[in-house]
């Protein structure tokens, strides 16, 4: 499950962790995209403390890119 929200200066997804099979359920992960990055953050169930990443939008977009290729070192041109 996921949530989509609109904020003034960003998009934010929210997604939820509903389970797989009685595996454990991880805490929720908030993406923020602005317009110069994107931002992943997790709390860390260790110390409850945010885990935020930081991304270009040409490393968000390597991501994207990367999701669907084999093993293997890439450069776009």
């Amino acid at each position: 499950m996921f949530t989509i929200e609109h904020e003034f200066d960003a998009t934010i997804i929210t997604l939820v962790d509903e389970g797989d099979r009685g595996a454990p359920l991880l805490e929720d992960v908030r993406v923020s995209a602005f317009e110069e990055c994107v931002t992943v953050a997790q709390p860390d169930p260790r110390t409850g403390e945010i885990v935020t990443v930081t991304l270009s939008n040409v490393q968000l977009r390597d991501l994207a890119a990367a999701l669907n290729l084999p093993e293997g070192s890439y450069r776009r041109t």
